[in-house]
């Protein structure tokens, strides 16, 4: 009889050791997602692209990838596609790409960009920029200067963007993330900086005309 009840008590001793296990190994497998999922949510977020501000670089209905810790290793570039929210609305995000960085001389003139005098080639633009072709003190004269910590962005659909042409510059602060890549409509999956801009580096801007390149 006494070796029975030591059988039993030794079963039921395994039976509640096994338990323990099973659950201490479903709450390692909980807080393992829990600090994926918050990792994850941390450095990248999905980005749905509403509206035809930055066709043809990118289309309506787009799924993008946004990469949020890029910035917090170095600074934005020229040419980056950002998700931004404007100077005016903390609720709404906007995509757009990165023309003039802080520091450098802006001139938008008759649907030209100069930088520091250097024409901006924009192999992405996709159509005859027409609308909105200058904007106010960055028209005027020989530009503006780009504030510290600030970004002139713009769409590549230059007559269907509401960007810094009608808010100004933006803050660093503002910008949420790097787009990284497109991953939906599945048939242009991946790179989206196909076309990047480039200054032109054989003629200046000065007052009205283009000076040519000295001999």
């Amino acid at each position: 009889m006494a070796a029975q009840h030591e059988r039993a008590a030794g079963a039921a001793t395994t039976e509640r050791s096994a338990a323990s296990s099973l659950l201490r190994e479903i709450a390692e497998v909980v807080v393992l997602a829990a600090i994926l999922y918050f990792g994850i949510s941390f450095a990248v977020q999905a980005v749905h692209v509403e509206g035809l501000s930055m066709w043809a670089t990118l289309d309506n209905n787009d799924y993008l990838i946004a990469n949020k810790i890029d910035y917090r290793l170095h600074a934005p570039q020229r040419g980056d596609i950002v998700i931004l929210r404007p100077p005016t609305n903390n609720t709404t995000d906007f995509i757009k790409r990165i023309i003039a960085l802080p520091g450098e001389r802006l001139l938008i003139r008759d649907g030209a960009i100069y930088i520091n005098g250097h024409k901006l080639d924009e192999p992405y633009l996709p159509d005859e920029w027409t609308q909105q072709t200058n904007a106010g003190k960055y028209s005027e004269g020989q530009g503006a200067v780009i504030p510290p910590n600030e970004y002139f962005v713009m769409g590549d659909n230059r007559n269907r963007s509401q960007d810094s042409r009608f808010f100004g510059p933006i803050g660093r602060d503002r910008i949420d993330g790097k787009a990284w890549f497109r991953i939906w409509p599945l048939n242009n999956f991946g790179d989206i900086y196909r076309k990047m801009p480039s200054l032109e580096t054989g003629s200046l801007f000065f007052g009205i005309a283009a000076a040519a390149p000295a001999a």
